[in-house]
């Protein structure tokens, strides 16, 4: 089966890239400048085309228009099975790769890179919907807690106030470290959040979030930025003063968490979607909590009170006295 790099698709010195590989960069070009896709999303886009044309290139098909609705059902066929070099990719993600092919087909048709679109027919796998996993109040108090911080170790001061505002927030990780100083308004306890398309959002911050805010600003950042040139518009920062990245804030929840001694598999996006559970479990609005999350439609929140439902049934089973036995 192809490699990862279909031989073509980024060639030598000298060497043309084969029609399919044109195209696709097309298609990537478009994505970026037209549709205005965030950095990570056009790297998901990049990944699922490269593994893409290396499934091409091992067929030997250099032409949009050689591709059949029937290479296409291979292809994800080929996903979904894997190979020596290729691990087989769950149904969710063998979906988002056919979505990104399909795509690229419907714009090759519709800029006369192709005359037709042989994946108009082909469906994605449907994925099982799997419900959030969400910690425990005990369990998210322990992890934020665990972080410690002093004057004296300043990084501790840091990766509280991170969870902090992950947990009060509802943050995403990008949003989190992409978060700027005159994105913060502490005296009147909101911060401003830059979420998916660029959508912006203000969501309160709570008196917990707030005070590890107001300490690692205080005690901490400015010795973090002592010297950076130019200054630093980041809230926060690794120890050089660079802006800190979405691996080193995973790395910060996953040090506290075992610290903590917390066993359950924990990732920012947990933090998430422990807030979004606990808003409900507490009795919040599920519009509410839609609009705190940044989500565009409610549906995609609505998942978060089938985990508050599971809740109420394995309280109710265990406790009242006709449902036991």
């Amino acid at each position: 089966m192809p490699g990862d790099e279909p031989p073509g698709a980024v060639g030598g010195a000298g060497t043309r890239p084969p029609p399919i590989a044109r195209s696709a960069q097309a298609y990537r070009d478009h994505l970026a400048v037209e549709r205005g896709l965030a950095p990570n999303s056009l790297a998901a886009y990049g990944r699922d085309l490269r593994r893409y044309l290396a499934f091409c290139a091992g067929r030997g098909i250099t032409s949009v228009d050689e591709v059949t609705e029937a290479d296409l059902g291979d292809f994800l066929a080929w996903l979904r099975t894997g190979d020596e070099g290729h691990p087989p990719l769950a149904a969710a993600s063998a979906a988002r790769t056919l979505v990104a092919v399909r795509g690229f087909h419907r714009f090759a048709q519709r800029e006369g890179l192709a005359t037709g679109d042989p994946g108009r027919e082909v469906r994605p796998p449907t994925a099982a919907k799997r419900l959030p996993k969400a910690l425990t109040v005990d369990e998210v108090t322990a992890i934020l807690t665990s972080t410690g911080g002093t004057a004296a170790e300043p990084r501790g001061l840091r990766d509280r106030a991170l969870l902090e505002l992950l947990y009060g927030t509802g943050a995403r990780i990008s949003e989190a470290v992409g978060l700027d100083l005159d994105g913060l308004d502490l005296p009147g306890g909101v911060v401003l959040l830059r979420g998916k398309g660029g959508k912006q959002r203000l969501v309160p911050l709570g008196r917990h979030a707030r005070e590890a805010l107001e300490a690692y600003l205080v005690r901490a950042r400015p010795g973090f930025v002592l010297g950076v040139a130019g200054g630093q518009p980041a809230v926060f920062v690794n120890v050089r003063g660079g802006r800190l990245t979405r691996q080193a804030g995973w790395t910060i929840l996953r040090d506290a968490a075992q610290r903590a001694g917390v066993r359950a598999e924990v990732s920012p996006h947990t933090l998430r979607h422990s807030f979004a559970t606990h808003l409900l479990d507490g009795g919040a609005d599920v519009r509410v909590v839609q609009e705190l999350l940044g989500h565009a439609s409610v549906t995609t929140t609505q998942v978060y009170t089938k985990v508050t439902v599971e809740h109420l049934r394995e309280v109710y089973a265990l406790a009242h006295p006709r449902a036991r036995g």
